[in-house]
């Protein structure tokens, strides 16, 4: 993942980043600041574990946590759209999901995530479906996040 960041950080070119996370609980910035220089780019992350802190730290309408639910690209988009204003950061990347070992009552699987991505000029979110236990969908969805913001910021 090292280099993932790396590779990051170096394609940000003085734009800056943050992070708001769910399932993933803070290893995308983790991961992030585990680089040297990541305070170049880096501005900061929110773990936001629960929908009241969604709601609260991240501006997350409570209408949309009750109508999609909290592992939706409606809330995953919301919450990098949020991370990016609140953090006032160029780029922003949201994860939420089944990590397991339970789904979420709406039909999901585990292993469903969504990430969400925005800069200034769109907001978007995309599903994913990841295997294995708790720690490796983990792994996949932060590593899968920062593909993600690479592949956007070009």
């Amino acid at each position: 993942m090292t280099t993932l960041c790396c590779d990051l950080i170096a394609a940000l070119r003085g734009r800056t980043i943050a992070t708001a996370e769910s399932c993933t609980g803070g290893m995308i910035g983790a991961a992030i600041t585990a680089v040297p220089g990541a305070s170049k780019v880096y501005k900061g992350g929110i773990i936001s574990y629960t929908n009241e802190v969604k709601e609260r730290c991240l501006g997350v309408d409570p209408g949309v946590l009750e109508q999609y639910g909290a592992v939706s690209g409606q809330v995953a988009g919301a919450m990098a759209s949020g991370a990016r204003r609140v953090l006032g950061s160029d780029v922003a990347v949201s994860v939420t999901g089944l990590a397991g070992p339970g789904g979420d009552g709406r039909g999901e699987p585990v292993g469903t995530v969504f990430i969400g991505y925005a800069d200034r000029h769109q907001t978007l979110a995309k599903k994913f479906r990841f295997y294995g236990d708790r720690d490796d969908i983990r792994q996949q969805a932060a590593r899968t996040a920062l593909e993600m913001v690479l592949e956007m910021i070009g």
